[in-house]
């Protein structure tokens, strides 16, 4: 049976870095209250005249230098982002061309903070039934474009990067595994940009009133996502009759580092094996979990029992069960 395994990752964050104590500057807030809150130090910030493809331009170019693999091997490359650098086209085509991917076609995927779970869980399908054989899954945001920073319950939050990882075709009995994913509409009460979509276009009134930033209603997304990511990881361990004692690390979304704690607490895992990596970066929401990946590849070894697990605006949830591969 034909198996997608992770190959090789990269990963890219923009050199500015926004600390709290920047943040001080600008609102009514302390390094204090934001550490206390959300687990976070800094973050990072793009150039005005760079956003996602950029960020995923450099994660697949690190991807190609690592590997030496010619670039028109690669067959798809898919973009999970809420932030893609236009309404149309697409980013992902974006990273392609600038990145000599001439051979591959690529689309974007949004499920907000889930994307990068969900994309590599589709990339997983294309390998699996000998569709393709290489296969780029990239997950950039770049959120300060849409941030309130006279609102300190989100624009504290987030921030700018991603990364990406190389899906390959493999007869090992590594890789990909088995996913639980989820989703309730409902959840767009709750996270959501409300201006700059079909429904509600921006317009100069809509501008004024920041309907075009991020609005979160932070205890409601808090108690679901905490729920949604413990209960998909139970979900899948039950599922391939996993114990605790048997996943080497639990890869997290970095939405909040008291989320992520809380997640670990409910499940009764270690927290020595959780990646974390919020206090450097934020929430850069798809990004969150390639650049976790990133971090920490020195420390995985083949053979690796992980699980990645994400909570998204819209509400998307979901987790992720692979073997690493290298």
């Amino acid at each position: 049976m034909t198996h997608a395994i992770i190959t090789a990752v990269g990963g890219y964050v923009p050199q500015e870095v926004l600390s709290n104590f920047d943040l001080e500057k600008m609102m009514d807030t302390s390094d204090e209250w934001i550490r206390t809150r959300t687990g976070i130090r800094e973050r990072r910030v793009m150039p005005g005249d760079q956003a996602v493809t950029e960020i995923g331009h450099r994660s697949v170019m690190q991807i190609l230098e690592k590997t030496g693999i010619d670039p028109l091997e690669v067959d798809l490359l898919i973009c999970a982002t809420c932030t893609s650098d236009y309404l149309l086209p697409d980013s992902a085509n974006g990273i392609c061309f600038r990145s000599g991917l001439h051979n591959a076609y690529g689309f974007d995927m949004n499920a907000a903070c889930s994307g990068f779970v969900f994309a590599l869980y589709t990339a997983a399908q294309f390998i699996e039934s000998g569709a393709h054989q290489k296969v780029i899954v990239v997950g950039a945001e770049k959120l300060t474009s849409y941030l309130n920073y006279e609102d300190r319950t989100t624009s504290i939050i987030f921030g700018d990067g991603g990364g990406a990882v190389l899906v390959e075709a493999s007869e090992d009995r590594q890789g990909v595994i088995d996913a639980v994913l989820k989703g309730d509409g409902d959840g767009c009460r709750f996270l959501r940009i409300h201006a700059g979509g079909s429904l509600y276009p921006a317009t100069h009134e809509r501008l004024e009133n920041r309907e075009n930033y991020i609005f979160q209603d932070g205890k409601s997304v808090f108690k679901r996502a905490v729920q949604g990511m413990a209960g998909t990881i139970e979900d899948v361990m039950k599922r391939n009759g996993l114990s605790l004692d048997e996943i080497d690390w639990i890869v997290p979304h970095q939405a909040n580092e008291r989320i992520i704690k809380a997640v670990s607490d409910l499940l009764g895992y270690p927290r020595e094996k959780v990646m974390l990596n919020i206090d450097k970066y934020g929430n850069t929401s798809a990004g969150t979990i390639p650049l976790c990946l990133w971090e920490y590849e020195d420390k995985l070894k083949p053979g690796d029992k992980i699980i990645l697990t994400a909570f998204g605006g819209g509400f998307t949830w979901g987790s992720l069960y692979l073997k690493w591969a290298y």
